[in-house]
Order: C-alpha cells, then sequence, then structure tokens
C-alpha cells in the first residue's frame, strides 16, 4: 500500500478531537431542518425524459415506466406542492424555527407562490439541481450545463442565486463542479461526519456541510423504514438526545431531512410536530439554517492556508 497512489477519500476526518464549533449561545447542538422542494422537477415523460420516476414514492415496487406517465407517481408528488409544502410551510412558521429548502430549479419555477412563501418566511434558498433526477451516468460536460442551468433559473425564479448546494443524485463530477464554480458557500452532497469540515477546490477553499438520509422522512418509503409517525419521532429524539447529551462535552450539528410529499402527509407530520415541540422544550439548542451555519464556520473556523 504504501508504493499505491494517495488515497482519495478522507477516511480520518477529525478523529478522537473534533474542534468546538462554537455555536451561537453556547449551544450543545445545533439543529438543521432541510425541506426538499422537487415537485415538478422528478422524471416525467412531460419533462423529456425516457421513463417516469420511480424514486421516494408511495408506490411499492415501483419501477421506471419507459415512454409512458405513471398518473400514480405523478399525482403523489403534485400532493407535495398542493397540500404538503403548506402543511410543513404552517408548521414551522407557527413555532417561528427556520429552514432551508432544497430547491429543484425546475420545480421552483413551476409554483411561484410556493417560493413567495418561502422568501416571506425567510427560509434559504438553495440549488437542489435543475432536475430532481439521477446524474451519475451524465458526462462531465452535460452536469456542468445542468448546474449553469439550475443557476440561472434558481436566480431569476428567487431574485438571487443559490450559496449552497445539493444534486442529491449525485456523479462522481458533482463536488468537483461545484468547487470549480466558486460562487457557494457549501454543499452538502456527503453523510461523513457530524460537523462541517472543509476540503480543497480550485478556487481556495471548499466548506462541506453534511446531510443525511437516516434522519430523513426518505425511510418512510425506502426499506427498511419507518412505518408509523412514532417510530420517525422516537429515531429523531433519540438522536437528538444522545447530541445534546454529548455536545455537553463536544457539540455537534443534527440534520432532518424532509420532503413535501412525504413529511408534508398527516400522518408523518405528526411525528415531525412531536419533535419540534421536543427540541423547543430544550435550552442550549441552535435551530438554523445552513447558511447560517455556513457563515459561521467561515467566521470562526476557517482553513490554516485562508489565515485561521
Amino acid at each position: 500500500m504504501t508504493d499505491a497512489a494517495p488515497y482519495p477519500r478522507d477516511m480520518i476526518g477529525y478523529g478522537r478531537t473534533p474542534p468546538d464549533p462554537k455555536w451561537p449561545g453556547g449551544a450543545r447542538v445545533a439543529v438543521q431542518f432541510v425541506v426538499n422542494y422537487e415537485e415538478g422537477g422528478e422524471n416525467c415523460i412531460l419533462h423529456g425524459d425516457a421513463a417516469s420516476e420511480a424514486f421516494l414514492s408511495d408506490v411499492l415496487g415501483a419501477q421506471p415506466w419507459p415512454g409512458q406517465r405513471h398518473m400514480n407517481i405523478e399525482s403523489m408528488y403534485e400532493y407535495g406542492s398542493r397540500a404538503g409544502f403548506w402543511r410543513l410551510w404552517r408548521m414551522f412558521g407557527e413555532r417561528d424555527m427556520p429552514v432551508t429548502v432544497f430547491g429543484v430549479a425546475t420545480a421552483l419555477a413551476r409554483n411561484p407562490e410556493a417560493v413567495a412563501a418561502m422568501k416571506e418566511a425567510d427560509w434559504e434558498i438553495a440549488s437542489h439541481g435543475l432536475r430532481w433526477i439521477d446524474y451519475r451516468n451524465f458526462t462531465e460536460a452535460e452536469e456542468q450545463a445542468h448546474l449553469d442551468e439550475a443557476i440561472r433559473i434558481h436566480t431569476e425564479v428567487t431574485g438571487s442565486r443559490p450559496l449552497g448546494w445539493y444534486t442529491g443524485r449525485t456523479s462522481v463530477h458533482s463536488r468537483d463542479l461545484v468547487k470549480a464554480e466558486g460562487g457557494f458557500l457549501y454543499d452538502s452532497d456527503t453523510y461523513a461526519d457530524d460537523l462541517p469540515y472543509w476540503e480543497g477546490g480550485p478556487k481556495g477553499s471548499h466548506l462541506v456541510i453534511p446531510y443525511s438520509l437516516e434522519t430523513n422522512d426518505m425511510r418512510f418509503a425506502n426499506a427498511p423504514g419507518f412505518t408509523e409517525s412514532e417510530q420517525f419521532f422516537t429515531y429523531l429524539k433519540d438522536t437528538f438526545d444522545l447530541l445534546w447529551e454529548e455536545g455537553a462535552e463536544a457539540p455537534k450539528m443534527m440534520s432532518v431531512g424532509l420532503h413535501c410529499r412525504i413529511a408534508g402527509r398527516p400522518g408523518r407530520a405528526a411525528g415531525l410536530a412531536r419533535f419540534l415541540d421536543h427540541i423547543a422544550a430544550r435550552e442550549k439548542v441552535w435551530v438554523a439554517r445552513r447558511i447560517d451555519i455556513a457563515r459561521h464556520w467561515h467566521a470562526h473556523h476557517r482553513p490554516a492556508e485562508a489565515g485561521a
């Protein structure tokens, strides 16, 4: 192994001595909620795709239908934008809790009323790419074109360019393209840590704010996963409680991933509501947008080459 090329993965990270993030107010844990807005950006032959969507729906054993519309799945995505989004919007608004939206550009463009509500609530709208599709087989040039178009549409429909990025269904090129673009304060296409961290890039150090697919309502749509709201609540609560206890010595971050068509359903939203009230009753908790965490890390934890 000593004669081999350098291993391109970081298996060590912060090791046994992670940094004190120095969260505002001496918080033990920073909790960050993401609402994924993908409805209208998914695979659909109406969008020029070869087949229907089959990912993260309530159709059991769903498979893409080549050349055909899947009306059941289309209607489930429509529920997310028509009803689920507004249920989540009200829940967070009533509790005055901030949110980051991972917004698919073409989906945002199809619902200006939802975009207006996001801005009214002062939610961060980060980019979730041009389309909610799998990029694993895209060429670098094709994915670059989608990234550029995503930024253009996002800027047009929200009034400002995105400062955060999350592709989700990535290719090997995804993060390199985001780093090379140079205009993002962070990206979240990793699940590798409990704290933000820096990576090198062609335009200087690049901040990564990890996301989560397990403290995530997608587990209602994937097996093995949640089947009732109490399971969702319990898993979120157990994660938070352990991080809060650890935070007396080593504060961390907790990400919660939500989807309008999943957590926006009433039977699932009930578990989310219990969790929101659970953390609201605790002291030393910082509920923040991802952009707030990014700005905090840029201000207090710059890498050595950037003058820390």
